[in-house]
């Protein structure tokens, strides 16, 4: 039988070879499962139009929002896996929401191939330009003094933001409120006119409101300082030790890619990234090249799920 397995596995890998070598010969769909305009539809743009030159084939971004991130990322998973359709997998989807509800169509680790992480980023604590704080102590200790009367807004139920924000109630001792609403822009725009006073959101959406002043900066939630906003502390570094809740996104594709078109794809992804144009525009909007191969995105995948899982255990939070 092992012999028999060993001539199988070479017939297959010998008849994959001309497939992968002509690949890609028409365009790749880039399926994004969130809406235009979000945080994750800017990267995969930034992204589609630099790797639709590198591959010599377009790259069509499909816009597939829904169900809690799970519309796209189904497609995705059962895709043919030949490499011409690949989906945009934010921290949200492939490590948070999945621990929210209650019956998911796939396995993210059975169902889908990391090919490759794109990006890290921030999020941006964020007040409201009336609030009665101007640091994160500020906001802590009224918090304590005041349990209950602030509200922490967030694009969604399930969103970096959401368990952000649970986090930090936490590991601060304070009740503050969540108030998740349809898409960040709303919940920006609220915070702007003050009817809610808290937000953490991605850069890439609310830092152009913290440039103007129009809503106030108090922290980013990553593990180190954003170069986009260098003079602005971490929330470990304003009184919060020990606390980190970057983004993350990347590129995936359904389970059983063969290895040299997933190996082109990670090569070409990687070589994006490292341009220039690439580093200037991502540079623009508050977050980080990061690239690798797709068993460390693996590994960010299953640290960063772990992790999220307690946070959302520890909430009690639920998406239905």
């Amino acid at each position: 039988m092992g012999a028999l397995r060993l001539v199988i596995l070479l017939l297959a890998s010998l008849c994959a070879t001309p497939a992968a070598a002509d690949y890609p010969d028409k365009p790749i769909r880039l399926i994004v499962p969130q809406a235009a305009g979000s945080a994750t539809d800017t990267i995969a743009r930034i992204l589609g139009a630099e790797l639709g030159k590198e591959l010599g084939q377009q790259i069509v971004v499909d816009n597939r929002p829904g169900g809690a991130l799970t519309i796209g990322l189904d497609i995705t998973a059962k895709a043919e896996p030949d490499g011409y359709t690949i989906c945009m997998g934010p921290i949200g989807a492939l490590a948070i929401t999945r621990h929210m509800v209650g019956r998911l169509p796939y396995d993210i680790e059975r169902d889908f191939q990391p090919i490759a992480l794109v990006a890290r980023g921030h999020m941006l604590l964020a007040a409201a330009p009336d609030a009665p704080f101007r640091t994160v102590a500020e906001l802590i200790d009224y918090a304590k003094k005041n349990p209950g009367k602030l509200s922490n807004a967030s694009s969604s139920n399930g969103s970096p933001g959401h368990v952000g924000g649970e986090l930090f109630k936490f590991m601060t001792g304070t009740e503050i409120v969540h108030i998740p609403y349809k898409g960040g822009a709303t919940a920006i725009n609220d915070l702007i006119a003050g009817r809610v006073q808290l937000m953490f959101e991605s850069l890439n959406s609310i830092a152009p409101h913290a440039q103007s002043g129009t809503v106030r900066a108090l922290a980013v939630t990553g593990a180190h300082r954003s170069p986009a906003f260098p003079d602005l502390p971490t929330v470990a570094e304003a009184g919060v030790p020990g606390y980190a809740a970057p983004t993350w996104s990347g590129v995936i594709g359904p389970a059983g890619i063969p290895r040299p078109i997933l190996d082109k794809l990670n090569a070409a992804i990687n070589r994006v990234i490292a341009t220039p144009a690439f580093q200037t525009r991502f540079a623009a909007t508050g977050d980080e090249a990061a690239g690798g191969t797709p068993e460390e995105f693996a590994a960010v995948i299953k640290d960063d799920s772990a992790k999220w899982a307690e946070v959302v255990k520890r909430s009690g939070a639920k998406l239905e």
